[in-house]
């Protein structure tokens, strides 16, 4: 038996040795002829292996896809594509690029190519070592203004600085990568990711743009809003509800803002308070932010049938004095909070030679612990920054022990922003929180200002005519220059454009309610031509918080 057996072991080993040294001859003969001469279906297979070598998940046809290969001009905001993979250390912080891309997108290159599935992001961890998406599952992404995932979040005025820079495709709904893409929906489907619910975008967006400029547009009529019923939300201030204090004219709530060139979603409460269940967002600022923080809260209370789920945790019913508020949303196990910081750095007093000074500390962030916690934030700042004392700039802005004789108030600003920006830098994780900055609203005072006979009563429309506008801000122009140099994203809520054609929505005399003609000469020479009436303009802001959720924010 052992001679017999001896034989089978040489024919085997000699059919083995005959079939190794056939496919070494095919692999020498394929590799030394011309590329023409190919054959049609090996190519693939070697420029695949190839792109495997250089820690790519797929890498033919051999013509550049640009969902998958998009080029970055190096003389622009330095942007990268999320299919890129920028990976995240522990600080969220960009350390390397992992060159991950839509697998669901190689599947179909291979397919189209008659090839097997591409391999899983596991698989060519395990076997290439590739690395993996920026983060697992993310719940958040980083965006720039355009909603474009950012390398070091170089962001900007949409309108002015990156308008033109375009470095993704418009999404194809036909493949997409469960890691990447964000969604939108009804409210209505299950997920396939075991952390978030996969929703049609279709259903929900209509005319949904990825590279539409949300902040370049006009204001149209829409006789379907306002979002809630004037006076029937509790959380509003007196000095924000128009209707109860007798504004006579409704006019000003029928207006929508429109892009030019796109549509905004439609804001669903429903599906807002979804992507927010157990999580809680802040708003961070003066009262401005208090103004869209009372406007979220009553959009979204108004589509539950259980008002009394909706409540300030500790009672309270007058939001204007300084503090920290938070209204919980029962049924989601969420809350929407607000932390009164005018200037987001640190008011102190200050003992020197010429006595105790109030001053302004512009290298140290104000009671940051107290939202440091929220899932998402919205900042602001700018309202306070035209008051006299900040513009006058006399022995008020101060850093360390130093106290500035003098300080110009748009440099003092940018050193504020920067002072922000560090903070977040430190301090957040993008894995967690999403950042937003919103900018400044503007204000319609004739004759005057808040506290000199400044009116803006009886405006009833709208401005039309973009020659009638402002010059931009100079600081929002420091606001971006501040947001580019960040590492962590931000996105750029750019509203000051949006609130400058609309001088017929402020409050005016109607800031508080006037019971007899002799109230009304009075209130006539201290009106409210900086905040605005709620219903109002900030539900504006709060539609496009929404479309920016919609693409960063993934529901459970």
């Amino acid at each position: 038996m052992v001679l017999l057996n001896i034989p089978l072991k040489r024919k085997r080993f000699s059919e083995f040795g005959f079939g190794f040294f056939a496919l070494l001859v095919l692999v020498i003969v394929f590799l030394f002829t011309d590329s023409s001469s190919k054959n049609y279906f090996l190519r693939p297979v070697f420029d695949g292996l190839k792109g495997f070598r250089n820690g790519y998940c797929c890498q033919f046809p051999p013509s550049p896809i640009p969902e998958l290969s998009p080029s970055i001009d190096k003389n622009q905001p330095r942007e990268a594509v999320f299919e890129m993979g920028y990976e995240g250390n522990e600080n969220g912080r960009v350390v390397g690029e992992t060159n991950e891309f839509n697998v669901p997108q190689c599947d179909k290159i291979f397919r189209d190519n008659g090839l097997a599935k591409a391999p899983t992001s596991a698989q060519l961890r395990n076997v290439f070592g590739v690395e993996g998406p920026m983060y697992e599952n993310p719940e958040i992404l980083g965006s720039n203004a355009n909603g474009t995932v950012t390398e070091m979040t170089q962001l900007g005025n949409m309108s002015q600085d990156i308008k033109n820079v375009s470095l993704t495709t418009k999404p194809d709904h036909s493949a997409k990568d469960e890691n990447t893409q964000p969604r939108a929906g009804n409210g209505t489907e299950k997920a396939k990711s075991p952390s978030h619910e996969k929703i049609d975008e279709k259903m929900l967006v209509s005319g949904y743009d990825t590279e539409c400029d949300y902040f370049d547009g006009r204001w149209v009529r829409d006789d379907t809003k306002p979002y809630y019923p004037p006076g029937s939300c509790p959380f509003v201030d007196n000095s924000f509800n128009c209707h109860r204090n007798g504004r006579p004219d409704k006019g000003y709530l029928k207006w929508r803002w429109q892009p030019h060139g796109c549509d905004l979603p439609s804001f669903n409460a429903n599906d807002f308070l979804e992507r927010l269940r157990g999580k809680s967002l802040a708003f961070v600022g003066d009262s401005l932010n208090r103004n869209m923080w009372e406007s979220l809260v009553c959009i979204l209370r108004h589509s539950i049938k259980n008002k009394s789920s909706v409540y300030e945790i500790s009672r309270r019913t007058d939001y204007k004095k300084q503090g920290f508020y938070s209204i919980r949303f029962e049924e989601y196990n969420c809350s929407f909070d607000f932390m009164f910081s005018p200037f987001l750095v640190q008011v102190s007093m200050f003992r020197g030679s010429n006595g105790t000074l109030e001053t302004l500390r512009l290298d140290k962030m104000d009671r940051a612990k107290n939202y440091a916690h929220a899932d998402i934030i919205v900042f602001n700042t700018g309202h306070w920054w035209t008051h006299e004392k900040t513009t006058k700039g006399e022995n008020y802005y101060r850093e360390g022990d130093h106290v500035y004789p003098w300080l110009e108030a748009d440099e003092a600003y940018r050193k504020a922003l920067t002072t922000w920006a560090r903070w977040i830098d430190k301090h957040i994780n993008p894995k967690r929180t999403l950042i937003f900055f919103r900018g400044y609203s503007e204000t319609h005072f004739r004759g005057g200002q808040w506290n000199s006979g400044g009116k803006c009563h009886r405006e009833i429309e709208p401005i039309f005519k973009e020659s009638y506008l402002k010059d931009y801000p100079t600081k929002m122009k420091a606001l971006e220059d501040v947001l580019r140099q960040m590492r962590t994203p931000a996105i750029f809520l750019n509203v000051t454009r949006l609130t400058e054609y609309r001088k017929d929505g402020h409050p005016s005399i109607y800031r508080k309610r006037l019971a007899t003609g002799k109230q009304r000469e009075p209130a006539e020479q201290l009106q409210d031509c900086s905040h605005w009436c709620l219903p109002g303009i900030p539900d504006a802001w709060n539609a496009l918080l929404y479309a920016y959720l919609l693409k960063h924010l993934k529901r459970r």
